[in-house]
């Protein structure tokens, strides 16, 4: 079977470039991932948490020689630099907007591909990329063609966790190498570390199938009169939706009176047994 290998530039996607002599500390003691081990040439993905527990921004942590890249949500490239800023205090940390791009390359196979770095959270999802022009064998696409993608291997994204609406846990951040629960401190483990060691989780995000256009986001999920969750974001015949586990099993699904049907990724399936 041939793949065929796809560039997307995300313009949805921006840069914040740390150095100084304490950025890891600065950083580590911040995010729901360890940058302590972080080498050069080297990508993670986690996210800032409100003291609360709830996501208030994913991001990648991408080694450099001397610092680091946090690949981000673009609108919200300003609003994290005055967070960062704010927390910096006497830290010898400089913070900065890069202005270098980022892309993405996918369905080509598992190939690796010189300069570029292996998504973190699936190999599946292909590589993510700093400032490199796509290659030559490569077919440009748009930003819709990675969503419907990532979507297609039950991998949710910023649209579906928004911002301070949701646990990481329950948008699968633990399942998609987002949390490192042997770090020790951040913004926000305390809950999420709570989370995970009592097995509270009750509500997870998972795609959902169906004929037709997807319903609006938002859309009742119903198992039966129940109320099993919500659609957040979706195109034609698949939706994201966060679901309440102990009312879809066996159940018989429907949103806006259409029947739907749960995916559960194998990935998820694997993870969840880990």
């Amino acid at each position: 079977m041939v793949h065929t290998l796809s560039y997307v530039r995300l313009r949805s996607r921006a840069l914040i470039a740390l150095g100084g002599a304490d950025w890891r500390d600065f950083l580590h003691n911040l995010i729901s991932q360890n940058v302590e081990t972080l080498a050069e040439g080297e990508i993670r993905f986690g996210a800032l948490l409100t003291p609360q527990g709830r996501v208030l921004y994913d991001l990648f942590v991408i080694g450099r020689e001397d610092g680091c890249w946090l690949d981000v949500a673009a609108e919200h490239r300003d609003l994290i630099l005055q967070r960062l800023t704010i927390y910096r205090l006497r830290a010898k940390v400089t913070i900065a907007a890069s202005e270098a791009e980022v892309a993405v390359l996918f369905g080509g196979g598992e190939t690796p591909v010189e300069g570029w770095l292996n998504d973190p959270r699936l190999p599946e999802l292909g590589w993510r990329g700093y400032g490199l022009a796509a290659p030559q064998d490569a077919t440009e696409g748009d930003e819709a063609d990675y969503t419907a993608f990532a979507q297609s291997l039950g991998v949710p994204g910023p649209a579906d966790w928004g911002v301070e609406q949701t646990y990481p846990i329950e948008a699968n951040f633990d399942l998609l190498n987002g949390i490192d629960f042997k770090k020790g401190c951040f913004v926000g483990q305390e809950t999420t570390s709570r989370m995970k060691r009592r097995g509270t989780v009750k509500t997870r995000f998972l795609p959902l199938a169906f004929d037709g256009e997807a319903p609006a986001p938002g859309a009742e999920v119903l198992a039966g009169e129940l109320r099993a969750g919500q659609v957040l974001s979706g195109a034609d015949g698949l939706a994201m939706a966060s679901l309440r586990l102990d009312r879809i099993e066996g159940a018989d699904l429907t949103v806006d009176g259409r029947p739907v049907r749960v995916v559960r990724p194998d990935w998820f399936e694997q993870a969840l047994k880990q």
